[in-house]
């Protein structure tokens, strides 16, 4: 069955959620590795790729590595304006002989949004017209907005009224793990932190782990296989050292919780973001009172329904 996805407008506008996680940027239709590569001319073989500016950007070729300020280089620039024709083309919207006006709406992890909030904004808006080619399309895109928004609180936002009772929410990206207390349903904002405990951490421990004891370095594509799925083909010893490493990363990420308070006899937990499967697979925990959401696009939906409802609210004020 398809999944349905609302599209939400403003003043002539579509709200297009952009998640630039350090391992992948997700659309609500759209994933994409958070890795880019630039050319003078058309590339020969890749297929995913961009035109702007002159230049060509290959999309999922090379390394993006952790930067904790997003506003440091134009990779992350290239990469949103990447996954907006992206999104655009998986709505359906072909006929590029207009201007798409585009409001972005965008996050930061939790605790970083209250001070990297304007700066990042200021660096989304830098260019208000912008011209993007896109598999043989040029897309005029005039970029009318940006609202920067928390990473997990709004992928569980349109959703607040399920949270029953106290509820510890921790959404585990690439390169940061945000956790978030619920009480029925409301925010806690002085119980709600960003540590740098992401996914990135158990792939340097699972190459530190089998480097030590085979001398042997694993390609990445192996270990992101494994971190996405939480399953691995290998041969032994390397399958052994891998989940090893990941039960140890999944302790690890407990010890965290608990230091945080976390009580699995006084709360329910929530797991979303790329960890879930790592932790769902290795993890220690009460499978009753702990609970997975798989869909590593939560957040950039949520950015969609989140920014709408804050516009809306704005647009509210303005006619009073």
């Amino acid at each position: 069955m398809t999944e349905k996805i609302r599209e939400y407008k403003m003043n002539g506008s579509l709200i297009i959620g952009v998640d630039a996680g350090y391992g992948n940027y997700k659309t609500a239709r759209r994933v994409f590795p958070t890795a880019i590569s630039a050319s003078e001319k058309p590339p020969v073989l890749a297929k995913d790729y961009i035109e702007m500016d002159g230049k060509y950007y290959i999309i999922g070729e090379g390394h993006k590595g952790f930067v904790a300020d997003k506003v440091t280089d134009d990779d992350n620039y290239v990469l949103t304006m990447a996954a907006v024709v992206k999104e655009l083309e998986a709505r359906g919207y072909t006929d590029t002989r207009n201007n798409v006006r585009v409001h972005l709406a965008v996050g930061l992890p939790l605790k970083w949004v209250q001070a990297q909030r304007e700066e990042f904004e200021a660096y989304m808006l830098k260019n208000r017209n912008v011209k993007v080619g896109y598999k043989q399309r040029m897309y005029e895109l005039e970029i009318t907005g940006c609202t920067v928004m928390p990473q997990c609180y709004s992928a569980v936002a349109e959703n607040l009224k399920d949270f029953k009772g106290m509820n510890l929410v921790v959404d585990i990206g690439n390169g940061t793990m945000n956790l978030m207390y619920l009480n029925n349903g409301r925010a806690m904002e002085s119980r709600s932190w960003t540590e740098k405990l992401g996914v990135f951490q158990c792939e340097i421990n699972i190459r530190n782990k089998v480097r030590d004891n085979t001398g042997n370095e694993l390609m990445r594509e192996v270990i992101d296989n494994f971190l996405r799925t939480g399953e691995t083909d290998i041969v032994e010893p390397y399958a052994s050292l891998m989940k090893e490493a990941a039960m140890e990363y999944a302790d690890i990420v407990f010890q965290k919780l608990y230091d945080y308070e976390y009580n699995e006899q006084m709360m329910k937990l929530h797991f979303i973001g790329g960890g879930t499967r790592i932790i769902e697979a290795y993890g220690s925990y009460n499978k009753d009172r702990v609970f997975f959401n798989h869909d590593i696009r939560a957040n950039a939906k949520g950015y969609e329904y989140y920014c709408y409802m804050i516009l809306r609210h704005e647009q509210g004020k303005r006619a009073m």
